[in-house]
């Protein structure tokens, strides 16, 4: 069944690292971060690892929707770049969530600053990409990110002269352009972040 091209797609790779190559691995994932961000579509990208002492990594890539995302994923520039990796990393797995789901994928694994990329080191499997949280834990989360923001928000454009006598859709216009990328780069990833161990408890 065809994945609806209405939401955004989040993709989560796994792949071993060689542990002697963990430098090269690391200017390359990067490589591969940087080419598609020429790509219509791309939404953002990073990589997490399955524990301290694992050479499991997490690929994370996201796009507007299955159209852009295909272009990618086509493309003879990502062809190349996977090709230029293929000695030193081995796709294990790879896995699509659409929508607001792609914000819990690996919501337990190790964030790995690009700049440390001794920071790999080698060892089994500790984790995989756990199964999104239920939708309703999903909708928690969200409001709670999206209420103190909304109120503060609409705070803040009181003080906009005249802004009470503007149509009803303009205020609303302003008011999601201004929530939208806050809500997307910064809240909704502090937020999982914070209420982790919620998310990953088992009903």
């Amino acid at each position: 069944m065809a994945e609806p091209e209405a939401h955004s797609i989040t993709v989560a790779i796994e792949r071993r690292i060689d542990p002697t190559r963990t430098r090269e691995a690391t200017s390359w994932m990067q490589a591969g971060t940087d080419l598609a961000t020429a790509f219509p579509g791309f939404l953002g990208s990073g990589w997490v690892r399955a524990g301290e002492s694992s050479d499991l990594w997490y690929m994370l890539y996201r796009f507007r929707d299955l159209t852009t995302l295909e272009e990618w994923e086509q493309s003879s520039q990502r062809e190349w770049w996977l090709e230029s990796g293929r000695a030193f990393a081995n796709e294990v797995r790879a896995e699509r969530r659409t929508g607001i789901e792609g914000w819990f994928d690996a919501a337990g694994a190790t964030h790995v600053d690009p700049r440390e990329p001794e920071a790999v080191s080698t060892g089994p499997v500790q984790q995989p990409i756990p199964a999104a949280p239920p939708r309703w834990k999903q909708a928690i989360v969200i409001w709670i990110g999206f209420f103190p923001m909304n109120l503060l928000t609409s705070w803040a454009l009181g003080f906009v002269p005249g802004f009470e006598h503007w149509p009803l859709v303009m205020r609303i216009l302003l008011a999601t352009v201004m929530l939208t990328p806050v809500m997307t780069y910064f809240v909704l990833p502090w937020v999982t972040r914070m209420l982790r161990p919620w998310l990953q408890r088992s009903s």
